[in-house]
């Protein structure tokens, strides 16, 4: 786990998230703690596979063959006990591109696209770029964790809705949806004959006591009526890599998909993108688990100083999966645009705002955990020693 421990220097290699430092939060003596990259190097397996290739010095087009396919599948069966065909996934840059072929294949203009929020930013970009309508079913808050409102979303479901977007796992709220909370999902989905779009690219990041369930996998008409989206980007640290891929059980739309990703000009992923998907899912399992550990052990650690040490001002949702950590900042009694501010100013710790992922995120902010302790430590002292002037 040494190499969980050890700082990387990120800044000069182009990093979005360190080297655009001053650009996002217009200071440059803040610690970047924001968007959904880790500070770990990438499982050794990954990088001795990138350097053979580029040893190899020839970048030409590059197929994704039955091997890396059928590597794939064993994955997806492995982790979460789902078969799937070798001819059922179609590739793609990112989750993102795949989301978005997929509103322009199976809706219209004008179309009603629900989401459960708080949620992903650009879900909310994805709809309104491409002319649908947003429809919010508001996660209920709690006080310590998320909940569905299964009535409202009955009622956006029958007035016309076409497709959901479900993040599952749930970013930024860090749920991981239980066996019956899919199951309800997936009914009314059926009934109301509305398109599951299940973003599930955190699917492998979960913690100990909680297991994701691919809400394809509940049953044959569950599966046709998805396309889930699954990547292992998030899981290895490899979003610069661009490689994703989509499971599509049913025939016809996977026809469809692939059609529109040919007419957007993605016909293939680049070269190191390949490499690095199928490197991580042939060796990447034993790093994963080190990294689970890590990463509950951050959470744990955080959440404890973050309430006992602000006297209760911090409530942090226990998050069941993901590396994204949700704080509860309404206690502090600032306006959303003051709490920002002050976590730039004050605190010096640059995090995702909670108003970004929508309304139901006021008052919220979320911090990345996926870094070495020290790097931690030093951000939840920063946040600590702020919250104390106030």
């Amino acid at each position: 786990m040494n190499e969980f421990n050890t700082v990387y220097n990120r800044n000069n290699t182009k990093s979005l998230k360190w080297d655009n430092v001053q650009a996002i939060f217009q200071a440059d003596d803040v610690l970047p703690m924001w968007v959904a990259d880790m500070d770990f190097k990438a499982p050794e397996a990954v990088n001795q596979a990138l350097i053979e290739r580029a040893e190899h010095g020839i970048y030409g087009y590059t197929i994704i063959g039955d091997d890396i396919r059928t590597n794939v599948s064993q994955w997806i069966n492995k982790r979460h006990q789902w078969d799937v065909a070798n001819n059922e996934l179609i590739f793609s840059p990112g989750v993102i591109t795949s989301l978005h072929t997929a509103i322009h294949s199976f809706t219209n203009p004008n179309d009603k696209i629900l989401l459960q929020t708080p949620v992903y930013t650009p879900f909310f970009q994805l709809i309104e770029n491409n002319n649908r309508q947003v429809v919010e079913n508001r996660l209920h808050y709690n006080g310590s964790t998320y909940e569905i409102d299964f009535v409202d979303l009955e009622a956006k479901l029958q007035d016309g809705v076409k497709a959901f977007m479900l993040c599952s796992p749930h970013n930024p709220v860090g749920r991981v949806w239980t066996k019956a909370e899919l199951e309800k999902i997936a009914a009314l989905c059926l009934r109301y004959d509305v398109l599951i779009l299940a973003d599930e690219i955190h699917a492998d990041l979960t913690f100990k006591d909680y297991v994701h369930i691919p809400i394809a996998s509940l049953s044959e008409d569950v599966s046709n009526q998805t396309i889930t989206l699954m990547s292992p980007t998030k899981t290895f640290n490899l979003a610069g890599l661009q490689a994703s891929y989509m499971v599509v059980t049913d025939r016809k739309k996977r026809r469809i998909l692939q059609q529109e990703l040919g007419n957007q000009g993605f016909n293939m992923l680049n070269t190191m993108g390949v490499i690095a998907l199928d490197a991580a899912y042939q060796s990447g399992v034993e790093w994963l688990e080190e990294l689970l550990v890590i990463v509950e052990a951050n959470k744990t650690y955080a959440k404890e100083r973050l309430e006992k040490e602000t006297d209760g001002k911090l409530t942090v949702i226990d998050s069941e999966g993901t590396y994204l950590l949700w704080i509860d900042c309404s206690a502090l009694d600032l306006a959303d645009k003051e709490l920002h501010t002050f976590m730039i100013q004050q605190a010096k710790v640059g995090m995702n705002a909670g108003s970004s992922y929508g309304n139901a995120g006021e008052q919220f902010m979320r911090l990345n955990l996926a870094c070495p302790k020290s790097t931690l430590e030093e951000g939840i002292n920063r946040i600590v020693d702020a919250v104390r002037t106030l």
